[in-house]
C-alpha cells in the first residue's frame, strides 16, 4: 500500500425507481431530483436513468432501488445493485 493511500473506497450511493428489468443482468433506475431555477427561484424536478449491473436479476419494475458507483461491466453499465429499499406489492 502506498503511503496516504486509502484501503477502502468511498463509492457514491443513488436512490431511485426501477422502470425497466426486461434485460438479464441489467435494470434501469430513474432517479429524480430537485434544482433551483437561476432566474426564477422555482424548484424544478429533473430526472436521469441510470443503467445498473443486477447480477441476481432480484429487482422488478416499481421497487425502489439504491444503486452505487462500480466499475464499468459494460458500455452502459458502471453502477451496480446495493440493496431494495421498498419492495412493489405483487398483483
Amino acid at each position: 500500500m502506498t503511503p496516504g493511500k486509502s484501503m477502502t473506497t468511498l463509492r457514491r450511493e443513488q436512490t431511485g425507481k426501477v422502470v425497466s428489468a426486461k434485460n438479464k443482468n441489467t435494470i434501469v433506475v430513474l432517479i429524480d431530483r430537485k434544482e433551483k431555477h437561476p432566474l426564477l427561484g422555482k424548484y424544478i424536478t429533473k430526472s436521469t436513468k441510470i443503467h445498473a449491473h443486477d447480477a441476481g436479476d432480484v429487482c422488478a419494475v416499481g421497487d425502489i432501488v439504491t444503486i452505487r458507483e462500480s466499475r464499468p461491466h459494460s458500455k452502459m453499465k458502471s453502477w451496480e445493485f446495493a440493496k431494495i429499499v421498498e419492495k412493489v406489492r405483487a398483483q
